[in-house]
C-alpha cells in the first residue's frame, strides 16, 4: 500500500461527485490517505475532509464579496494541513476561481498539483491557460477539443474521456418511474431541471415555472416534473410552485426524471450533458443577476453557451439566456419540439453525435491511472543499445515494460514526482 498522502480538493457538487469517484479508483489501487476539501460524496468515498466545499461555492459575481473572508481561511486551512502532512501530490478538481490561488501557494511548498477537471478557459478568459501551465504539472481534460487548447498554450495535458458517460443511466425501467409518481406514459412529460444550487434555482424558476402555465393552457394534457438536487429537497415547499398546473417534484431522482420526460427544460451546466447522454430532447435556460450578465458579456468569447453545442461544434438545442430567457420563448421552444416528432428525432441525432463526442467509458480509471503512476515508484533497472527496462508498481502496470532508447518513459509530472 502506498503511504504517501494525497490532497485532492472540489469546490462545486459536481466536482464532488467526480472526486469522489476518482478517490475510490485510487483506493483500490492502493492511494488511501487523502485528504482536502469536498462534499459528502467525497467523505463517503473515504476523503478525510479539514473543510467544506460549501463553505466556499459561490454563484455568481454578486456572491463572491461576502465569500471573500471564508475563502481565505479554507485556502489558509489547506495550505497549513499541506504543510503538516507533505503530501507527494494535490489533485484539484474545476473551481478555478479557488483553485488557481490554491495551486500558487501549494506549488511555494513544493507540493505539485495536478488539474482533474481543467476548467474551461476556452469560454472565457483564454489567457488563463497560462496560469494553469505556470501552476501545475499536469491537465486531464474530460471535453475533446480541450487537449489542443491547453496544449497550444504550454501545458501537459491529456483527453480523458467524460467521467459522467459511464455513469448517466435512469435507475429503473421508465414505467416503474411513472408509476411511482403517478404519471402517465400516454401523455407529454416535460422535465424542469432549474438549475444544482439554491441562487440558480432563484433566478431560473420564476420563467421556467412561467412557460409550464403556457404550455399547460396550449397542451391541457401535459404533464411536469421537476427535478431538485437533494440538498434542495427541503425547498420545494417554499418554491411558490403554481396550484396549475401541477408539477410534481422529486429529489435525487434527475436521470429518472429526464430520461421519462418528452422534452426537458434544463439550466446551463453539467445537466446539459446530462441531458444529453440520456438523449432526451432539452431546451436550455439560464438567468443570472443583472451584474453577472454584465460581466460575461466581456469574458465569454464562445460562440454558444449550452455545452451540447459547444461539444457539437454546431447548435443542436436552443438556448436562452438571460433576456431570452422569458416565459413566452421557453413555451415555444417546448411547443415546437412537443409538436413535431420530426424536430425531436433531429435534436436526438445531434445529441448521438455529441455523446460520440464524449469518448468512451472509463475516463475515471485512466485518470487514476495516471496519477497512480506518478504516486508509485518507477525505477530503472537496466537497459542497452535496444532501450531501458523499467520497473513499475503503478496499478495494472505492475512488471517489467521495455522503453526504446529516446522515448519518454515517463509523462512530465511522473519524471518530476518520481526523480524530484
Amino acid at each position: 500500500m502506498n503511504s504517501s498522502q494525497v490532497l485532492i480538493s472540489a469546490g462545486e457538487a459536481s466536482g464532488d461527485m467526480y472526486a469522489a469517484r476518482l478517490a475510490e479508483a485510487l483506493a483500490q489501487r492502493g492511494v488511501t490517505r487523502l485528504f482536502g476539501m469536498g462534499g459528502p460524496r467525497m467523505e463517503a468515498a473515504g476523503v478525510e475532509l479539514v473543510a467544506l466545499a460549501a463553505d466556499v461555492t459561490v454563484s455568481g459575481v454578486s456572491e463572491v464579496a461576502s465569500k471573500i473572508p471564508a475563502l481565505r481561511r479554507t485556502l489558509q486551512r489547506l495550505v497549513s494541513e499541506a504543510e503538516i502532512r507533505k503530501p507527494k501530490l494535490a489533485v484539484l478538481t474545476d473551481f478555478p476561481g479557488f483553485h488557481l490561488r490554491l495551486a500558487r501557494m501549494l506549488k511555494g511548498h513544493g507540493v505539485p498539483c495536478v488539474y482533474f477537471i481543467a476548467p474551461q478557459f476556452w469560454a472565457w478568459r483564454p489567457w488563463r491557460a497560462r496560469l494553469v501551465k505556470r501552476r501545475f504539472a499536469k491537465a486531464l481534460c474530460i471535453f475533446p477539443f480541450e487537449e489542443e487548447f491547453y496544449r497550444k498554450a504550454g501545458v501537459d495535458a491529456t483527453f480523458i474521456g467524460h467521467p459522467l458517460v459511464d455513469c448517466v443511466r435512469p435507475s429503473m425501467p421508465r414505467n416503474e418511474f411513472l408509476g411511482k409518481h403517478g404519471l402517465d406514459g400516454s401523455r407529454p412529460i416535460v422535465a424542469l431541471l432549474p438549475g444544482s444550487r439554491h441562487n440558480e434555482v432563484k433566478h431560473n424558476l420564476a420563467p421556467i415555472v412561467g412557460a409550464c402555465v403556457r404550455i399547460a393552457r396550449e397542451l391541457p394534457g401535459c404533464q411536469f416534473l421537476m427535478a431538485l438536487a437533494p440538498g434542495l429537497a427541503h425547498e420545494a415547499a417554499s418554491l411558490g410552485l403554481p396550484a396549475e398546473p401541477c408539477i410534481k417534484v422529486v429529489a435525487g431522482a434527475a436521470y429518472d426524471a429526464i430520461s421519462a420526460a418528452t422534452v426537458a427544460i434544463v439550466a446551463s451546466g453539467t445537466a446539459t450533458v446530462e441531458t444529453a447522454l440520456l438523449g432526451t430532447p432539452m431546451v436550455v435556460v439560464y438567468r443570472v443577476a443583472p451584474v453577472t450578465s454584465v460581466v460575461l458579456r466581456t469574458l465569454v468569447t464562445t460562440r454558444y453557451f449550452a455545452m451540447p453545442n459547444l461539444i457539437a461544434g454546431r447548435k443542436v438545442v436552443p438556448e436562452l439566456f438571460q433576456v431570452d430567457c422569458n416565459p413566452d420563448r421557453i413555451a415555444g421552444e417546448v411547443l415546437r419540439l412537443l409538436g413535431s416528432l420530426e424536430a425531436r428525432q433531429e435534436m436526438q441525432a445531434g445529441l448521438t453525435d455529441v455523446r460520440k463526442r464524449l469518448g468512451p467509458g472509463g475516463a475515471i480509471e485512466r485518470a487514476a491511472e495516471i496519477l497512480g503512476r506518478s504516486l508509485h515508484p518507477i525505477i530503472v533497472v537496466g537497459g542497452g543499445a535496444g532501450g531501458s527496462w523499467v520497473h513499475s508498481e503503478a496499478g495494472n502496470s505492475k512488471g517489467l515494460v521495455c522503453y526504446p532508447t529516446g522515448s519518454k518513459c515517463v509523462s512530465p509530472i511522473e519524471k518530476r514526482l518520481v526523480c524530484g
